[in-house]
């Protein structure tokens, strides 16, 4: 008997809610003050041109990352927009002057451009500064570049954890990891079920993060440069290339979690102790909801769209 293929569904945490996404649909789910849940879908966009970069391995993983951002966005800001309501803040009906020109998808996908060009050049600067005058140029400096990137990412995710609100995102992400890994277990999405398993998850976005330290440094370390701007201009060339490694690799260790080489993704697993906490059984609830919801409209979507082309 064939082995059923199990979908691979993805999500992420947002402020009180959960999305996720299918083939077709994403979905979000928040919990409002008055404990009911609210929906926000959208079809998912799929561009002709975008269909086959998907499918080439070291590139795919930057077209995936661009267009999640660009999906997402509109998510987050549902999400804030609710969020903000609740609270009693002034929500404007009309976007932002900003949002009205470039739209919240593009947006979400400079805003994820500057943060990795950000995160990835300080560390550059701050190693040459600080260790300039003892530490040589080439694979010492890179070396270091790699361990200041690291010791400012646990620093910043460590900082913003002590914050209520991110205390609650986080706990979300949680809830959003026990539901995948209770759906790829074949259990049925109940709250005491999804609340059986574990907040951490091979695939996560958090490990591909410590993934692109690590991978960073091995790829930076094959290119010698003779001064700052040349190692600035090298970075800049090669995030691309750092990126599209980086998934490869995040999907590989995700092959190997039932295998004796599991822990080649110890390091994501331990940077998510920071970036999850354990779900309280109303935030699972929301999370069960959300990808219901999806799977749902995904497959209800998917039918209609071959029987339209049929």
């Amino acid at each position: 008997m064939a082995q059923q293929i199990v979908p691979r569904y993805g999500g992420q945490a947002v402020i009180e809610g959960v999305m996720f996404g299918g083939k077709t649909m994403t979905v979000t789910a928040v919990r409002k003050k008055n404990q009911e849940i609210e929906y926000f879908e959208a079809p998912r966009t799929e561009y002709e041109w975008i269909t086959p970069l998907k499918k080439i391995p070291f590139l795919r993983g930057v077209v995936g990352l661009i267009e999640a951002s660009a999906n997402g966005a509109r998510h987050l800001n549902f999400a804030s927009e609710r969020y903000n309501a609740e609270s009693g803040e002034e929500v404007s009906e009309s976007p932002s002057r900003l949002t009205m020109i470039l739209g919240v998808a593009l947006v979400g996908v400079l805003s994820f451009l500057f943060g990795k060009f950000v995160f990835t050049l300080v560390p550059v600067f701050l190693a040459d500064f600080l260790l300039g005058r003892w530490v040589p140029d080439g694979v010492p400096q890179t070396l270091a570049e790699g361990g200041i990137k690291i010791i400012l990412l646990l620093g910043y995710i460590t900082a913003i954890a002590k914050a209520p609100i991110i205390k609650r995102l986080f706990q979300y992400h949680g809830a959003e990891h026990k539901v995948i890994n209770a759906y790829e277990s074949g259990v049925e999405l109940t709250v005491e079920n999804v609340q059986k398993f574990s907040t951490l998850h091979y695939r996560c976005g958090s490990s591909f993060l410590i993934f692109t330290v690590f991978v960073g440094v091995v790829i930076y370390s094959l290119f010698p440069y003779d001064s700052l701007t040349e190692r600035v201009i090298q970075r800049i060339v090669l995030l691309p290339v750092v990126l599209g490694v980086s998934y490869e690799v995040l999907q590989w260790t995700n092959k190997l979690r039932d295998t004796p080489f599991r822990f080649l993704g110890y390091p994501g697993l331990l940077l998510q102790k920071i970036t999850t906490r354990e779900p309280e059984d109303h935030q699972v609830e929301v999370a069960i909801a959300s990808f219901q919801k999806m799977r749902e409209l995904d497959q209800k979507l998917a039918q209609e769209r071959v029987a339209t082309t049929g």
